[in-house]
């Protein structure tokens, strides 16, 4: 949890890239949580995370396949308590290790003078996060695909939907990790026809957002170099993107602490319950209770998603089939 350098080096494609040492900042940075919300769950197809021991003694390992303006890359970071290795492969490689600092949150601030909130619940979980940080993978496309997967339904059905359309649209990724898949190419996803997406479960409201995505990601790797505001504004303006799945993505995408994800069907209540004692909210009732941290309102939700308390559960569970057995 105390990384102190990071080694990297040659971006040559299939080569290991532990040449150059980088200091890395002397901070605490918990990097196996910060790298966490970029995994889609244990089978994740993209993205592998591993971490073993705790506090001073931990040790990782993070591997995760994407799509760049470059062309397919494989990102491999390894980390004890005193450095990060990392490893790229593919044409992407140049372009994925650039980006492993930011996705370590090597850039973000360490106090946001959460620590210090009038709210004794906000100090404490600032206080028990204090080492996570907001990364950014500055790869709309990626955090795009997955997120839009997960709209109107569960958690455990979308992750199974993501599994399944890297597996049948995707590539196997470049490097030594088998079983390790790509993200559909743009290419091949923009020309398939929104039939094809019935049978993993996506119906066709959903298929054709991800086509539209595809279609226009070529522009998603400009869109990361503008302010937070203008991206929102821009994917925004993406079929079937609207403000739940825009506060989804500027999280992990582009870094922004202040993204809230409104219109989940948990998150409300989740907020609602630790800042106020109620146990079912609203939108509305979420944002005005999130109104004095604005600017950090995202990173409180993250801390208290990983260190708050559970929401009070009402009633059974509804049976939900999957749309691939209607």
């Amino acid at each position: 949890m105390l990384p102190l350098t990071m080694s990297a080096g040659s971006s040559v494609a299939s080569e290991p890239d532990t040449l150059l040492s980088i200091d890395f900042t002397h901070r605490s940075i918990d990097i196996g949580a910060t790298l966490s919300w970029f995994l889609r769950g244990s089978h994740d197809p993209t993205t592998w995370l591993t971490t073993v021991g705790r506090g001073s003694s931990v040790t990782g390992h993070f591997v995760r396949a994407t799509v760049t303006p470059d062309g397919p890359g494989t990102l491999c970071l390894r980390w004890n308590q005193n450095d990060v290795s990392v490893e790229t492969y593919g044409p992407g490689s140049t372009w994925v290790r650039r980006q492993a600092w930011h996705m370590v949150g090597a850039d973000d601030s360490a106090d946001h003078g959460l620590e210090a909130s009038e709210h004794q619940l906000v100090a404490a979980v600032a206080r028990a996060n204090r080492s996570l940080r907001i990364g950014a993978s500055h790869n709309l496309y990626h955090e795009l695909l997955p997120t839009v997967i997960e709209q109107r339904i569960t958690v455990k059905e979308a992750r199974r939907q993501w599994q399944q359309l890297c597996l049948t649209l995707g590539k196997p990724a470049p490097g030594p990790y088998t079983r390790l898949m790509l993200p559909p190419d743009p290419t091949v996803l923009a020309n398939c026809p929104s039939w094809r997406f019935h049978a993993l479960g996506i119906e066709r409201k959903r298929a054709e957002s991800l086509i539209d995505i595809a279609r226009h990601a070529s522009k998603l790797w400009e869109w990361t170099a503008l302010d937070k505001v203008a991206v929102k504004n821009k994917i925004g303006r993406l079929r079937g993107v609207g403000d739940w799945t825009v506060g989804s993505v500027l999280g992990p995408a582009v870094g922004d602490p202040d993204a809230v994800a409104v219109g989940d069907f948990h998150l409300k209540n989740l907020i609602a319950y630790n800042l106020a004692g109620e146990p079912r909210g609203t939108d509305d009732r979420m944002l005005e209770l999130l109104e004095p941290y604005r600017g950090q309102r995202g990173r409180v939700i993250r801390h208290i998603a990983r260190s708050g308390t559970p929401i009070p559960k009402f009633g059974a569970k509804r049976r939900i089939m999957a749309m691939r057995n209607w």
